[in-house]
């Protein structure tokens, strides 16, 4: 079944996030290639999917974990999904989103979530699209700060551009799909 799920959600990738056209890059880079991974994931499928299978590669390569999050806005539905399906399985996940910036007013946080992820907690940070690797150490940076003992990045795609050599010298990474796939 997770070979289907994997394979609808590539499916789903390449007609909703994926672009053949210039683009800057958040990194600055220039590209041929865009990847819009909210496009699909932020589909009703999609959230299922992704759910689903980060899910299922949690069970297996991290039981221990307690929680997920990254970057927002890329890691946000990604997170969400993954705690929703979580809880639907029984075994609850939460969910945090680590932002760009502190929050200007209030508790000027830069940390959602904190109420159940706390400091100790074992968590996988999760980002959307894999670079230079900056966003992510970037949240895994974040997550440390507010006392998380991060486990492991999940990716749901690693351009092949460098990015996951970086991120794997922090922290392991494991990538759902890969630029290649959509050659």
């Amino acid at each position: 079944m997770v070979a289907e799920y994997r394979t609808r959600l590539l499916e789903l990738l390449r007609q909703l996030a994926y672009e053949r056209r210039e683009v800057t890059l958040a990194s600055g880079r220039r590209s041929h290639f865009y990847i819009d991974c909210k496009q699909a994931v932020l589909t009703a499928e999609g959230h299922f999917l992704v759910g689903t299978i980060i899910n299922d590669l949690l069970t297996e390569i991290a039981p221990e974990v307690t929680a997920v999050g990254g970057l927002t806005m890329g890691a946000d539905p990604l997170a969400s999904a993954t705690a929703a399906l979580s809880f639907a399985r029984g075994r609850p996940i939460h969910a945090f989103y680590v932002r760009k910036e502190p929050k200007g007013h209030g508790t000027e946080k830069w940390l959602e979530g904190d109420k159940t992820v706390v400091s100790g907690a074992q968590v996988v940070v999760l980002e959307d699209v894999v670079t230079t690797g900056a966003s992510t150490l970037k949240a895994v940076e974040r997550a440390r700060l507010h006392g998380l003992d991060v486990r492991r990045v999940i990716a749901l795609v690693d351009r092949e551009e460098g990015g996951a050599e970086v991120v794997e010298a922090v922290v392991p990474m494991s990538a759902l799909f890969r630029r290649r796939d959509f050659e």
